[in-house]
């Protein structure tokens, strides 16, 4: 995968608001791993898109009513189909990882790039899902030089207690030995 102007070049990219600028002077170093469906553990509709465009009918699942007023978006998300789409430039803070801490700073998203992969914590992932895990985390970490892989958590792991995604399914040695 290439990237050009912190877009992957021949994906899909839809714009979501949900993003601002990094402080100054702020090297991208963390790489933040996490899964989500919308419903939970409903897959293959486009329920997270239109939750990271703030365009999700909060009438469509009872839990949509829980989640209806949060501004959410990761930089990509990773389908179950192996479809890779993009929401934020990679240069940008894209507001994927609320409350958080790594290696004693706070606020990861000001730092990070966060992948989300539809999926659940209760769920084994698809093989397509790491084999484009795998290829973006390499584009990145050669873009990104400061993204090493001492350098990339689950979501869990920059906020524990408050979030345990990607779960205890995600197979971190399958995927980092692609990497």
């Amino acid at each position: 995968m290439i990237i050009k102007n912190h877009l992957i070049s021949d994906i899909k990219y839809i714009k979501s608001p949900n993003f601002n600028n990094r402080p100054q002077n702020t090297s991208i170093d963390l790489l933040v791993i996490h899964s989500i469906s919308l419903p939970p553990k409903v897959y293959g509709n486009d329920h997270i898109e239109q939750f990271f465009l703030n365009c999700l009918d909060s009438s469509l699942d009872p839990f949509y009513e829980e989640i209806k007023n949060l501004k959410v978006s990761a930089h990509l998300l990773i389908k179950r189909t192996g479809e890779v789409i993009q929401f934020v430039p990679f240069n940008m803070r894209a507001w994927h990882a609320g409350e958080s801490t790594f290696k004693g700073r706070d606020d990861c998203n000001s730092f990070s790039i966060g992948v989300e992969l539809e999926g659940s914590e209760d769920d084994p992932f698809e093989d397509i899902q790491y084999d484009k895990l795998s290829e973006v985390t390499v584009s990145l970490i050669n873009e990104y030089k400061n993204i090493t892989k001492d350098n990339i958590r689950g979501h869990s792991d920059i906020a524990p207690g408050r979030k345990t995604d990607p779960g205890k399914f995600f197979d971190w040695k399958k995927y980092l030995n692609n990497v």
